[in-house]
């Protein structure tokens, strides 16, 4: 007798990328990688300046043309149907492109109005947008006259106006102060809990820990690693990290009587300003460290990040 299997909903991609590939001349930018972004997912493209991110994220938004591989957005190719992707997609760039002159609702409906929509609509999307981005009180205010936080919110605000099905954020927090980017954050939590799709470039490690389901590792246009945030601690790092500090002239020249504290050093990272001793217990890593006899000017225990993981991957620290 034949027996019935049960269906299983397997999520479907939204993007999909394979050996994708841009150059500009002799350069390499993106140096053919493969993705899928799924539904509901947020997914985070990690690296440091220069990395390929931004690029990856201007062919998935259909504004520039690949040199090779294969792209889908959507399930339609970027070079084909450029404008009925871009009209499903909210794009936040990584400078505020507001319109300086315009009050902040303006400056929602008239971005609305762009996409077709009914002024009635627009205006309504907008109040509702000015709620979400807590700028209720700044509705009439020139965009102008508003803090680096709140044209930051504002920026996301207007690539809602669409109602896109998925929402792209390039680098969303450079340059803004550790309570902004935490409001930011709790704006873009709360997308993911509505089941936007949220696709974010950052050289950020806490953002990227914060609000990415799976991310990717880019260096120098090629994929270093692909896993959720805390996967690749897993895979690529150890549980804590002591960082000391023995002065810049000395701390290459004791690299070596630290690693030889033994098993509770499982690697050594020398960089110019301190040593990096990655081990499962970094304040028994410490007591070994000072038992030695030696006395490093500051010390600090913490847990594993993604900085530790791209510095095992390439060698250099994230943010250079």
């Amino acid at each position: 007798m034949s027996r019935r299997v049960a269906s299983v909903n397997v999520p479907t991609p939204v993007i999909t990328a394979s050996s994708l590939t841009k150059r500009y001349g002799d350069f390499t930018a993106v140096d053919g990688i493969d993705f899928e972004v799924t539904a509901g997912e947020a997914f985070g493209l990690l690296g440091p300046n220069g990395a390929g991110k931004s690029t990856t994220m201007r062919m998935i938004s259909a504004v520039s043309r690949r040199t090779s591989g294969e792209l889908s957005v959507l399930g339609l190719d970027p070079e084909d149907y450029g404008p009925e992707i871009r009209s499903q997609l909210g794009v936040v760039p990584q400078e505020d492109n507001l319109d300086t002159e315009l009050t902040a609702r303006d400056n929602l409906v008239i971005y609305g109005r762009f996409f077709g929509l009914p002024r009635a609509v627009c205006r309504q999307r907008a109040d509702e947008l000015l709620a979400f981005a807590q700028l209720e009180e700044k509705a009439g205010a020139k965009a102008d006259d508003l803090s680096g936080g709140m044209k930051r919110r504002l920026t996301i605000a207007r690539g809602l106006m669409n109602t896109p099905q998925i929402f792209m954020l390039d680098e969303p927090t450079t340059g803004l102060d550790p309570q902004a980017r935490h409001v930011l954050w709790d704006r873009l939590f709360r997308l993911k809990e509505q089941g936007t799709t949220l696709v974010i470039t950052t050289h950020y490690m806490d953002e990227a820990e914060q609000l990415c389901d799976r991310l990717i590792v880019v260096d120098h246009g090629t994929i270093m690693a692909e896993g959720s945030p805390a996967e690749l601690i897993r895979r690529y790092s150890s549980r804590e990290v002591l960082e000391v500090r023995f002065g810049s002239d000395r701390n290459a020249a004791v690299a070596d009587d630290v690693a030889a504290i033994g098993a509770l050093a499982e690697r050594v990272e020398v960089l110019p300003d301190r040593l990096l001793v990655y081990t499962a217990d970094g304040e028994s890593a410490l007591e070994r460290v000072i038992e030695r006899g030696l006395r490093p000017t500051t010390s600090l225990v913490r847990r594993s990040s993604l900085e530790d993981v791209f510095l095992r991957l390439t060698g250099r620290s994230l943010v250079e």
